[in-house]
Order: structure tokens, then C-alpha cells, then sequence
């Protein structure tokens, strides 16, 4: 009977690393198929200006292909969900990552802004993701997700955050 126990339990444990490694040689080849076809993301700027809002604390969720929201982008570090504190300045948005790279959006890219349930498989609630819409060239259309810990305040970035579009039209966004 112990014989028995032991040795299932080793297949489940076996079974365990398997997927585990599985998930790992998937995330590395998304990676590397993204890395080949994407360009590289922005570089911050020296001086980013002043703050247009308080800055945001929360969780940086990740950022997606805006066409998919399941379709994280996993190249560089980029897919690794992190604590972060997110800055808006009339230059763009700033996502300061902990144990991780900063990300830079400047805000010429920026293409609109929701709150939304979930993002890359995560889901958080009504409205409990704010979502902002940028391009980072003319074929990457790309969604990043921000979990604000004071999540009364997405109304007032997002506002802030449609106004900076290119061919913004209040009234065709009230409509959302």
C-alpha cells in the first residue's frame, strides 16, 4: 500500500513539472515570436514633466494586442504582472514597475481609455481594470492594464486620458 502511495504521488509530481515547463517553453516561444515581429517599445524620456493627476498606486496587469485580450505580449519583461505607481504628463503615461522596467507611452500613441472587467485572463470586477488604447507603430495595437488601489479615480483618468487622443470627439466618447 506504501509502495503504491509513494509511487503515485511521484507521477503526480512528475505530471506537475511537466506542465510547469510546458507553460514556460510556451511563454518563452510567444515571446520569442513577438520579439521578431514587433518593434521595440519607447524609451523614456530624460524628464517626463509635471504630473497632470495624482499619481496612480496599484498593480501594473499587463499589456496586450488590444485586438485580444487574452493575447499578452511576454517580450522583455514587459508581460510580468508588478506592483506599480502610474504617472500621467501632458508628455504621456509612466508606469513605474517594482522588480521591473519602467514602461514609457508617449502620449502621441495614446487611442482611448475604459475601465474594463479584466485583461490578459485576469478578471477584476466591473470597472476594475483601467484600460488604456495605444499604438505602438501602425500594424501594434496594444491595450495596458492598470489595477488602481483608489479605483473612484478612473473616472477622472480616464477623462484626462481620452482628451489626449488624436481626434478626440467628446461626444462620440460620452456615447460609450
Amino acid at each position: 500500500m506504501r509502495l503504491m502511495r509513494a509511487l503515485l504521488t511521484l507521477i503526480v509530481v512528475g505530471l506537475l513539472v511537466l506542465s510547469l515547463l510546458a507553460m514556460l517553453r510556451g511563454w518563452r516561444y510567444r515571446a520569442r515570436r513577438q520579439a521578431a515581429v514587433m518593434p521595440g517599445f519607447f524609451a523614456q524620456p530624460t524628464s517626463i514633466g509635471a504630473d497632470l493627476l495624482p499619481p496612480l498606486k496599484g498593480v501594473y496587469v499587463g499589456t496586450v494586442d488590444a485586438r485580444d485580450w487574452h493575447d499578452r505580449i511576454a517580450v522583455g519583461d514587459i508581460g510580468h504582472r508588478a506592483e506599480a505607481t502610474a504617472r500621467l504628463t501632458a508628455e504621456g503615461l509612466h508606469v513605474e514597475r517594482v522588480g521591473a522596467s519602467p514602461l514609457w507611452i508617449p502620449a502621441q500613441t495614446f487611442r482611448g481609455a475604459r475601465s474594463a472587467r479584466g485583461l490578459a485572463g485576469k478578471a477584476m470586477g466591473i470597472k476594475g481594470v483601467l484600460v488604456l488604447t495605444w499604438a505602438l507603430d501602425e500594424n501594434w495595437l496594444l491595450d495596458t492594464g492598470f489595477r488602481g488601489d483608489d479605483r473612484s479615480v478612473y473616472p477622472e483618468w480616464e477623462a484626462a486620458l481620452q482628451t489626449m487622443t488624436p481626434n478626440h470627439d467628446p461626444e462620440r466618447n460620452s456615447a460609450r
